[in-house]
């Protein structure tokens, strides 16, 4: 169980780090936002590098745990789509949900994804097998293409995922309200077909 201090520093540094980014926001600021002591942080986290790696887990964790579920429903000879839904469905569902983290941790997970110096290892350390298993069920689905290939489809398909976490919302107000960005399932499917042709280039 979450103690309630380290839980006030993980919200605080979660909103913070989404808002302003994480290089520009300071421990500082974040001690005073969860009103703790420099003291408390320093115990629970060593760094801000380890904060930040506390706040992304606490989420990322149970979406990679409903990744690998939605993936191990698509049997044994996946259809490309399922895969690439199974993917990008859980972290997109996180947007309207308030006790998952919201818009603020979605935005977050678009800054970490595009600007994130520490993205290498903790994609090592973190998403190796996730990253492995749908490695794997992608070339089930399209077995012509060379594995290379696929991961540089797949590095432009998180791209384009990166891009929508952080910034899908910005679209209510480029379309005057045309484009529905609380529309999940919508903006799931558009997602997937968008990168499932790039796949198929």
């Amino acid at each position: 169980m979450i103690s309630e201090t380290k839980q006030r520093i993980l919200d605080s540094a979660e909103r913070l780090f989404a808002a302003h980014g994480v290089e520009a926001t300071s421990l500082r600021t974040i001690i005073g936002d969860a009103k703790v002591n420099l003291a408390a942080i320093h115990y629970h986290y060593h760094s801000k590098e380890d904060l930040l790696e506390a706040v992304l887990m606490r989420r990322l964790e149970p979406v990679n745990q409903l990744r690998l579920e939605m993936l191990d429903l698509c049997g044994k000879k996946p259809g490309l789509e399922a895969v690439l839904e199974a993917f990008f469905a859980p972290a997109l569902s996180i947007a309207n949900d308030p006790m998952k983290g919201g818009r603020p941790f979605v935005r977050l997970m678009g800054r970490v994804i595009a600007e994130g110096d520490q993205l290498p290892r903790l994609v090592k350390e973190h998403f190796g097998v996730v990253l492995k298993r749908f490695m794997a069920a992608l070339q089930l689905a399209l077995p012509d293409l060379p594995q290379s290939e696929l991961m540089w489809r797949m590095h432009f398909g998180i791209g384009a995922m990166a891009h929508t976490l952080r910034s899908c919302s910005e679209m209510e107000l480029i379309s005057g309200g045309l484009c529905d960005a609380s529309d999940i399932d919508g903006l799931t499917r558009r997602l997937v077909s968008f990168v499932a042709a790039g796949f198929r280039a």
